[in-house]
Parts: structure tokens; C-alpha cells; sequence
């Protein structure tokens, strides 16, 4: 079968591989209607990563036919149509008994489908364990809705559960891609009174408006941290969620958050190595009781069920993060590097692959 290769940094290409295998008792095997490339994918493709194993698939982001299914799977069959998180944690590992989901087998564990596992760029994949993995996709949800929530609801989701927002707080979300879009409607529900979004895409700009932002503001218009305790009066903010950005972001970050109760929250990338900047003064030399949270989006069967309840009952509308949609497997590439070079009008681009359903 046909699937999408990290061949080398800074190229893919398309290979047959062996079809996958079904794994016994609880694995699935699935074709995939539709696709999203992530920002994540290309920063492995294009960021000079190297694949962590030799022809490596990529892809995690996926809606999809279930094909066929193991002994002991009981909840799903042959025609099901699901939504497939991008963070597919080993509920079995026993470190899920710590509540360590996400990191319970090693650095990153949940991270498996075009990681460490093959991924869903392919004309076929499998999932090890399809009960606890793959999500039921709710009457009244989309298949586009649904796509949205397996990783960019989530991820944004999660900075804001992260950030420690109250009702009546003063918010900022830094980055309004995607996931700081959903940062921002998240925010809003969780009670956020102001939210400050930072980005300057005028697409973004507007959507952050629509979910729930009550300022926008640019780093081509200063130092954000500058402009954030001006218009805040000094007193800085009680929390940020740091959804994209460079590196002084970070320190940025601790710069505009109050001083004994503010909380940072990051889920955003890094690339590289080296380290980010603390700052002293505004780190109250290493003592100002500021919190600071670096978390992995949530993932799994239940979580990614909440976010599409979330859809199906009003709460948030995912579907306006896809601006670009293309159709067959072929086109895959060109929406990788979509993702890479971030034309102006881009949030979301989404690539159909699965013929009819």
C-alpha cells in the first residue's frame, strides 16, 4: 500500500509498504477518510529532526473507517466511522495509575502515531488498542468538527484547563493559530472576563474575536509583555497560555504574569536545543510564586468523546479553523507544506482521502 515517508529532513516521499498488521486482542486496522497535517509535522519534516526509526509514517491527525478489529474489541466493528486522537496514551501501562498519561512508558509515550508508531498518512494503519484509543463521533457533529477536536480542541483545551482561570481573570493567550484559537474559546468558558490574544494574521485576528478575545494585540507593535502591563496597568496578568511563538515568548511570558498567583501555561513547541530564558527580575529572583505548566495535549477515547459533546451541544464550533481543503491522497504533500510555509489566509488545511462513506 501507499503511504507518506519521512525520508530524510527536509524530505517525504510516497512508498509501498506492508500493508499493517491487526494486533491481538484489542487493535484496529482503519482507512482514513480524513486527513490533517499539523504544524508538529512539519516542524519534523522541515526542522532538520531526525525520524526516530528508518522509513518512518507520518501523521496523527485523522477521522477514519474502522476496517477490521481484534478478538477483544467490543465496542467498535467494520464501518464504524471515528475520530482518531492524536495522543494515543497506553491506558494499560501501569504508570496511568499516577495519573502520568501521557509520559507513563517513557518521554512522550502518548505520542505514538507517527512517532514511534506508524501514522495515518497511509491507504490503511492500525491502532494497538481500539476500545480505550478511538472515539464515537456523535450525531450532529461533522467529520470536519470531528477532525478539529483529535488535536487542535484538545491541545488548546488543555492550556487553558492548565492556566488555573477563574472566573472574572485576565487572560492572554500568546499565538492565535489554531490551538491558540481554541485557547481562547476555552478560555472564555472557563470564565475568563478579558482575554488578550496575541497574533496579526487577520483570518486569526478575526476568529479570535468570534471566540471570545476582548483585545488583540501584535508583536510587530512592540514588546508584548511591554504592551500587556500597559494595558493592564502594571499589575500584569493571572495567567497566559503560551500556544505559539519563538523562544522569548517564554520569558515574555514570565514578564507579564501577576506575581504570586499567576500561572503560565505552555503547550507550545520548541524546536532545537539550548535553553529557554527565566528572567530574574520578573521571576522575582527565582521566588515570585509564579506557576509554570508545560504539558502535552490530553488525549484518548474519553477526552476527545468530551470535546466533540462539547460540539454537538453548542459549547464550541471547531469547523472555522479550516480554511483550505484539498482532495486525494496526492495532495498531501502540498498540504504539508501549507502547514509549512503558513500562507496568510491558512489555519487549518484539510486533505479528503477516504471516497465516498
Amino acid at each position: 500500500m501507499q503511504a507518506l515517508i519521512f525520508s530524510k529532513p527536509g524530505e517525504v516521499e510516497w512508498r509501498d509498504v506492508l500493508p499493517p498488521t491487526l494486533i491481538e486482542p484489542y487493535g484496529a486496522v482503519l482507512r482514513p477518510i480524513l486527513l490533517a497535517p499539523c504544524s508538529s509535522d512539519a516542524h519534523t519534516v522541515y526542522g532538520g529532526s531526525v525520524p526516530k526509526q528508518k522509513d518512518h509514517v507520518l501523521g496523527h491527525e485523522c477521522v477514519a473507517m474502522v476496517t477490521a478489529v481484534a478478538s477483544q474489541v467490543h465496542d467498535f466493528a467494520p464501518g464504524d466511522i471515528v475520530a482518531v486522537p492524536a495522543v494515543t496514551p497506553n491506558w494499560r501501562a501501569l504508570a496511568i495509575q499516577e495519573g502520568n498519561d501521557r509520559h507513563a512508558e517513557d518521554h512522550f509515550s502518548g505520542c505514538r502515531l507517527g512517532r514511534t508508531w506508524p501514522g495515518v498518512f497511509a491507504e490503511r494503519f492500525s491502532i494497538p488498542d481500539a476500545d480505550t484509543t478511538l472515539a464515537k463521533i456523535p450525531d450532529g457533529v461533522s467529520l470536519e468538527q470531528a477532525l478539529m477536536s483529535v488535536d487542535m480542541m484538545t491541545t488548546g483545551f488543555t492550556g487553558a484547563e492548565c492556566a488555573n482561570i477563574k472566573v472574572g481573570d485576565c487572560v492572554c493567550v500568546i499565538g492565535i493559530g489554531p490551538v491558540g484559537l481554541m485557547a481562547v474559546a476555552a478560555a472564555r468558558h472557563l470564565g475568563a472576563a478579558r482575554i488578550i490574544a496575541v497574533g496579526s494574521r487577520p483570518r486569526c485576528v478575526e476568529l479570535a474575536r468570534h471566540y471570545g478575545a476582548s483585545d488583540v494585540i501584535s508583536y510587530k507593535e512592540g514588546d508584548i509583555a511591554e504592551l500587556v502591563l500597559g494595558m493592564t496597568e502594571g499589575v500584569g496578568l493571572d495567567s497566559v497560555i503560551i500556544a505559539g511563538g519563538g523562544d522569548s515568548v517564554f520569558s515574555q511570558a514570565v514578564d507579564m504574569v501577576r506575581y504570586g498567583i499567576g500561572t503560565i501555561s505552555n503547550v507550545n513547541y520548541y524546536g532545537g536545543t539550548g535553553s529557554l530564558d527565566f528572567p530574574k527580575f520578573s521571576g522575582g529572583r527565582g521566588m515570585a510564586g509564579k506557576t509554570i505548566r508545560t504539558e502535552l495535549a490530553k488525549g484518548g477515547r474519553m477526552r476527545i468523546e468530551r470535546m466533540m459533546r462539547m460540539i454537538k451541544y453548542g459549547g464550541v464550533d471547531p469547523a472555522p479553523l479550516v480554511t483550505h481543503r484539498l482532495s486525494g491522497f496526492d495532495k498531501l504533500e502540498e498540504a504539508l507544506l501549507l502547514m509549512r510555509d503558513k500562507p496568510s489566509d491558512l489555519i487549518k488545511v484539510v486533505v479528503s482521502v477516504g471516497g465516498e462513506v
